[in-house]
């Protein structure tokens, strides 16, 4: 039985992303930040809502990450704004580590039969 809630999908190793580091991925189309604060890992989607910005190419503020054309922030844990001039939230992903490995849950694609199932995702 499929997960309405979409699909784990393997990335790397954990140990390649140090405490206070980023790294960018591409998976199925969606492009990726995953973030180590506080020894635990964050995913949000690579895209600033203000103007389309490389989120990955950003600085990290403990869980807060700066996009680097304007300064918007954003937490890395929720995807939500913490800084002015974007006001709308990126996508957030659930991140788990499986024997040392990285894997992030995406929604299902569209057409599906679970993509009308209810989510916090948005792209």
């Amino acid at each position: 039985m499929s997960d309405p809630n979409g699909t784990f999908h393997q990335l790397g190793p954990a140990a390649d992303i140090s405490l206070g580091q980023t790294k960018n991925y591409k998976v199925d189309g969606h492009g990726l930040v995953v973030a180590n604060c506080d020894g635990d890992y964050h995913a949000i989607e690579d895209r600033c809502t203000h103007d389309d910005g490389p989120l990955g190419e950003g600085k990290l503020w403990g869980c807060l990450i700066e996009c680097p054309r304007h300064g918007a922030r954003f937490d890395m844990k929720t995807g939500q704004v913490r800084a002015l001039p974007a006001t709308r939230p990126v996508a957030s992903y659930p991140v788990r580590v499986v024997d040392g490995m990285l894997e992030v849950q995406l929604p299902p694609a569209e057409g599906d039969a679970t993509a009308g199932a209810t989510r916090g995702f948005s792209l």
